[in-house]
């Protein structure tokens, strides 16, 4: 029988018919979710070296990881076809993975990396929005605990980064960003829990998403082609990297650990990316933002400490949209 998580904060891939029993759990999962945080946290850095416009590099983003993913989809649906109500969730996460990518992408041209990254960052939040409002989910107490505390220090991170003229815009597309992205992971969740297949869904959501983002850059008057070779190989990058590894890893370990400890570990990713910054644009942090890093670290030994609590004293409930 599946298990059946009760505190759905953000996946994409949430429990399905297939996942492990929880008592399977153990360094293998946490050391794919420790590698996919890292590889995420590359993804800043990766748009702001390619140098294009947000919708062009998102597209990029998206049609690159389909293709790339298009062999082992076109596998996993012969197997495990979309069809009916799940074909109509995944359309409807990837456009709001499409939107994620191109207000979040755009934003980082706006405000600084650590702003960005660390609103963006707030998606576990309204992902428990949205599911204790439509799911009628429970939240289990010390990982929401933990989840607050770490978003009280992405919020103190945010306020010591410089973000210049256009801050205010690019912070709110970034905080459009995180919504969109809360609402695709539920979404994703939802499909995956009723048995259809990782790469099934993935692979599908990707491709779809590139086809919504296909008219953005025509409808903002950009250019499809024609950047620097350096722009194309960014792109390429981001889309290996934490597009693949990063996403695609995610979605792995929350097929085995509590979709809120791998929301809440996502966390860590203003940190790596504000890190990266320094070193590379000498983005350097205020001391709010160091202040802010230290207690989104301290949120997630809170959650972690809770994510991995027994098995056995989790509540079992039905499914998010029965």
């Amino acid at each position: 029988m599946p298990r059946r998580g009760s505190i759905p904060i953000v996946s994409s891939a949430g429990a399905t018919s297939a996942d492990e029993p929880s008592s399977k759990k153990g360094p293998a999962p946490l050391a794919v979710l420790a590698v996919a945080v890292l590889a995420v946290s590359f993804a800043a850095v990766f748009v702001r070296l390619a140098d294009a416009p947000g919708t062009v590099v998102a597209l990029y983003r998206m049609a690159i990881a389909g293709l790339v993913l298009a062999p082992f989809t076109y596998r996993a649906l012969r197997k495990s076809p979309l069809t009916g109500r799940n074909l109509k969730l995944t359309a409807a996460a990837a456009m709001l993975l499409a939107i994620h990518f191109a207000s979040w992408i755009t934003s980082l041209s706006m405000t600084s990396v650590a702003a960005s990254v660390t609103l963006v960052a707030t998606a576990p939040l309204w992902a428990a929005l949205f599911s204790w409002l439509f799911a009628k989910e429970p939240q289990r107490a010390g990982v929401v605990i933990g989840a607050v505390v770490a978003v009280v220090g992405a919020t103190v991170l945010a306020l010591g980064s410089d973000g210049g003229e256009q801050r205010t815009l690019g912070n709110l597309l970034a905080l459009v960003g995180a919504i969109a992205a809360a609402g695709y992971l539920n979404l994703g969740r939802a499909v995956q829990r009723s048995g259809v297949a990782l790469d099934a869904y993935v692979g599908t959501a990707y491709a779809l998403a590139a086809l919504v983002l296909l008219p953005l850059p025509a409808l903002f008057s950009q250019a499809y082609f024609g950047y620097p070779t350096n722009s194309y190989a960014w792109m390429l990058l981001l889309a290996l990297v934490p597009q693949l590894i990063g996403h695609t890893g995610l979605n792995y370990a929350s097929r085995h650990l509590d979709t809120a400890l791998v929301a809440t570990a996502t966390l860590a990713e203003p940190i790596g990316s504000g890190i990266l910054a320094i070193l590379i644009f000498g983005e350097m942090p205020r001391y709010s933002t160091l202040i802010g890093g230290a207690v989104v670290l301290t949120g997630l030994v809170v959650a972690v400490r809770s994510g991995v609590a027994s098995p056995s004293s989790r509540p079992r409930h039905g499914t998010a949209h029965d």
